[in-house]
């Protein structure tokens, strides 16, 4: 007698992103992939890895840095990519800043949200048709409104009143020339199942993911490291904390939380009974920048 197969949420939702790359690849004539070290991205680099290995992936790996990420982050993001074999391309927003794209309003502002501009050179530059990133729908309100086949404009802008329907698992990437898709595969997964996704892979992070000490202050009740490039002020109290990072990005907006999760079994414990939010607890531009995400992502923003 046949044995059914039981298929686990996790390989549900690992299906569906591995069709999704796939038909990425099968629709589009010059596609990238986002690869930032991050844990989204680290589980798309897996997902890439089962849709198309033995042979290479049919896209190269796209970093835009602000220049001021974590070390821990970049220099694992380089390291991945050397040990997969695979072209990684990083293009400097400090460059765009050179070519006069970017315009500080002054020397502290946060880079963060100028990666759009350089994206979009980026995406001029090489001609790519399709960028495929790591949003999730319940990061924020804002990308809970993407289609998983989001289309940009000639100008890269996204209106979200003018998405192509997706019925039955039909994507549609098709474009014309000037125009792009960002795909987003594991749009359905949650911050839960990245972290058993990560668990059940074996996948290795970045250090900074899990619980160690680090000098920081206390501002407006969020946690802010203390680093060359988010100094102490003047009426700070440095303190050193445990923290780990939820999530990584520019080091001006990007906040720790306190833990003890040192190892992968203790995040999945802490994630499962928090009742913050991803990025309400952890991202500063999302709080204090004067552009809200849905307008950024109008602008060309992942």
């Amino acid at each position: 007698m046949n044995q059914r197969t039981t298929l686990t949420h996790l390989d549900w939702l690992e299906a569906e992103a591995i069709h999704i790359l796939r038909e990425v690849a099968g629709q589009c004539a010059n596609p990238v992939l986002l690869f930032s070290g991050g844990k989204d991205s680290i589980c798309l680099l897996r997902l890439a890895e089962k849709a198309f290995r033995p042979g290479k992936f049919p896209f190269p790996l796209l970093h835009i840095d602000t220049g001021h990420n974590y070390s821990e982050v970049t220099d694992f993001r380089d390291r991945r990519a050397a040990e997969l074999g695979e072209r990684l391309i990083v293009r400097q927003v400090e460059d765009s800043m050179k070519r006069g794209s970017v315009v500080l309003k002054h020397a502290g502002e946060s880079r963060n949200k100028h990666q759009s501009v350089t994206l979009l050179e980026a995406i001029e530059e090489f001609g790519f048709d399709a960028c495929i990133g790591g949003a999730r729908r319940d990061e924020e309100k804002a990308r809970a409104k993407e289609r998983i086949m989001s289309f940009r404009d000639e100008f890269g802008q996204w209106d979200p009143k003018n998405q192509r329907p997706e019925l039955w698992n039909l994507f549609n990437a098709r474009s014309h020339k000037g125009e792009n898709i960002r795909a987003f595969p594991i749009s359905n997964w949650t911050e839960l199942d990245v972290w058993q996704y990560i668990a059940r892979e074996k996948l290795e992070l970045p250090s900074i993911y899990f619980a160690h000490h680090r000098p920081v202050v206390i501002r407006q009740g969020a946690i802010v490291p203390v680093t060359p490039v988010t100094p102490a002020r003047v009426d700070d109290e440095i303190i050193n904390l445990q923290v780990r990072f939820r999530t990584v990005g520019d080091i001006t907006c990007t906040a720790p939380v306190r833990s003890d999760a040192v190892n992968v079994d203790m995040i999945i414990a802490e994630t499962a009974t928090t009742t913050i939010t991803e990025r309400g607890a952890t991202r500063l531009d999302d709080q204090t920048s004067d552009a809200s995400m849905e307008q950024r992502k109008k602008e060309g923003y992942f």
